[in-house]
């Protein structure tokens, strides 16, 4: 990539200080019954938000992972708070049974998408509401969105937009994207985004989708998704509780398809089936949460963003975990 399309400074060179307010944090909680001597697993540390109410609610230890050196810097303060309690990781979440022997841990907490910290910072480029380098990575590392834009077919663009932004004008904006080229920036990108589709009547912004779809692919979240559930499930032990808040609706669908499928609750007759389901393979969870746990009005009032929350909860059972499952889309 050029210099210009490239993030000027490291994220661990921009470590503002944030107001953080946990989605859902007491629903979290209440399902992962954090005890006196138990081990958690933070796979999405962030602002610490959840590392925090665990360490706060027993006399716990907890493993937090964030792939971004930026969330890491801002945990020194809990870190030195509380000593070997915390074990503050730079890693992808889709390696957080490395944190501990398989099936020992009391609880993993997933909250998932990007932090408020990465939306706010302008440098980061997530964003379409101040203008910024064409980045969106999570971390100093791999191709920046600018790379993805300016180099990807035609074809590939309208794929990327259309599966993980949903959006049905995806070829229509990929031609325009193409046309456009080369782009550094988002606002240049989010004008070309607007002028290719009409406003919505719901009054969401055109470019919402074309930035959320770019953004899953730069960082590959849905499959390291897949990855940090299968991970979850060699983590965790018999009676161990895993909790995930999903933001998107394919992120939630990825959630729900696996724990229906590890508990033996998804329809046996989909050919779409992993080998082990049609063999009959013994449930690794119990479903606690049939259908997703959604933010009160309350909450939606006091942070916006928790609206489109999705809570869903498993408990480990005793069963062997079962082989890493694959993505087909």
């Amino acid at each position: 990539m050029t210099a210009a399309m490239s993030d000027p400074a490291p994220a661990s060179a921009r470590v503002p200080a944030i107001a953080h307010v946990p989605v859902m944090l007491g629903e979290a909680l209440s399902w992962l019954a954090p005890r006196d001597g138990g081990l958690y697993i933070d796979g999405t540390f962030g602002a610490g938000g959840y590392t925090r109410a665990l360490l706060e609610s027993a006399d716990c230890r907890v493993v937090a992972f964030d792939r971004d050196c930026a969330a890491i810097a801002r945990g020194a303060e809990l870190a030195a708070r509380f000593g070997s309690r915390l074990d503050l990781r730079h890693e992808r979440f889709g390696a957080l049974d490395s944190a501990t022997p398989p099936g020992t841990a009391d609880g993993v907490a997933l909250d998932l998408g990007v932090s408020s910290a990465q939306i706010d910072d302008p440098a980061r480029g997530f964003s379409f509401r101040a203008d910024g380098p064409l980045d969106m990575r999570m971390e100093d590392e791999g191709p920046d969105a600018a790379a993805l834009v300016n180099t990807a077919e035609e074809s590939e663009l309208a794929h990327i937009i259309a599966t993980y932004g949903e959006e049905r004008l995806a070829r229509r904006i990929a031609r325009a994207i193409v046309r456009a080229r080369p782009l550094a920036r988002t606002a240049a990108l989010a004008d070309v985004v607007r002028r290719a589709v009409p406003r919505a009547a719901d009054g969401i912004d055109p470019a919402t989708r074309t930035f959320q779809a770019l953004r899953i692919a730069v960082n590959d979240e849905l499959g390291e998704l897949d990855r940090g559930l299968d991970a979850a499930e060699r983590a965790l032990a018999p009676g161990g509780v895993l909790v995930v808040v999903a933001f998107h609706s394919l992120e939630d669908r990825a959630v729900k398809i696996f724990l229906r499928t590890r508990s033996g609750s998804a329809p046996q007759t989909s050919r779409h089936l992993p080998p082990e389901v049609r063999r009959g393979a013994a449930p690794s969870f119990e479903m606690l949460t049939r259908r997703p746990v959604r933010p009160t009005e309350a909450e939606c009032a006091r942070n916006p963003r928790a609206r489109s929350a999705r809570l869903r909860a498993g408990c480990r059972t005793s069963a062997p975990p079962w082989p890493p499952q694959a993505r087909t889309a």
